[in-house]
């Protein structure tokens, strides 16, 4: 390199300021979800609540109660909780992610964080993981529901038998599904994004191992390999693996391959399409 070419080469941001621009995305960030905590309560326990309410208290109740594992010897809560902790880090990640974007994006409201001392796809990865983290939490807020909501003798059997392994699938789950939200944000408009979400919940929720197991589905062959391509599956046969071992799961190895694999492939995806969007 030249004397001239040095002269010319922007300097490299040094790392401590990496680290410090990303500490401060993420307190504006926690500081606005501070302020919306209210909504973002109401919108978090709504669903898990109905759906709890709905399966293990009211069918219970009046005896049309879906039945458990091994023959109804095990309460239909047992086999949602897991579900509903994915399904609820899903939504709220994926809703994290893409709506605020949608709103910057249409009012050129982004360009105090494009222009930080970082490399954009740094932004991108910061709403990445703070989306996930809200996720996250969303998930966290099933379990004071499941435990106190359903009726008598139908309280799940739920425990975490497995710290590290329900630790990282949480993570995962929430980083993955904060990564798809971010793909629907940068890859589409407003009313297109919102539209397409609609449409692609509602799949991940029915058919993503949230009411039933997946080794479930082995009567209906087509269908159980099928729902391999929904991401929430995974999500929901790991948290299955390290709550509620005994309803039985995939295999930790191929759920711990498949979520890793898709965040990587997924988050990257992301990046791009959010660098090339706020840049275009």
């Amino acid at each position: 390199m030249t004397a001239l070419t040095a002269l010319e080469a922007p300097p490299e941001a040094p790392r401590s300021t990496f680290t410090r621009t990303f500490g401060v995305l993420c307190r504006r960030d926690a500081l606005l979800l501070r302020e919306q905590l209210v909504t973002f309560l109401l919108r978090t326990i709504m669903q898990p609540l109905l759906m709890t309410f709905v399966f293990a208290f009211v069918l219970p109740s009046v005896g049309s109660a879906p039945p458990g594992p091994a023959g109804g010897a095990m309460s239909f809560a047992t086999v949602l909780v897991p579900g509903l902790v994915a399904i609820s880090a899903t939504t709220q990640a994926m809703n994290a992610a893409m709506t605020p974007l949608l709103i910057e994006l249409a009012y050129d409201d982004i360009e105090d964080r494009v222009l930080a001392p970082i490399p954009v796809w740094v932004v991108a990865a910061q709403k990445i993981v703070s989306a996930g983290t809200q996720g996250v939490l969303s998930g966290a807020l099933v379990f004071p529901i499941v435990l106190t909501v359903h009726a008598k003798g139908q309280a799940p059997q739920v425990h975490v038998h497995n710290w590290p392994l329900f630790v990282v699938v949480l993570l995962l789950s929430g980083m993955l599904a904060a990564s798809i939200g971010l793909i629907f944000g940068t890859a589409f408009d407003a009313m297109k994004a919102n539209a397409l979400f609609m449409l692609f919940a509602l799949p991940l929720m029915m058919f993503g191992c949230v009411y039933f197991t997946w080794s479930a589905l082995h009567t209906i062959r087509w269908l159980q390999i099928a729902v391999l391509a929904n991401p929430v599956v995974y999500m929901s046969e790991g948290l299955r693996a390290a709550l509620t071992p005994q309803v039985g799961h995939m295999p930790t190895w191929i759920l711990l391959l498949v979520l890793t694999g898709g965040l990587l492939g997924l988050g990257g995806l992301a990046t791009r399409l959010f660098v090339r969007r706020v840049l275009a």
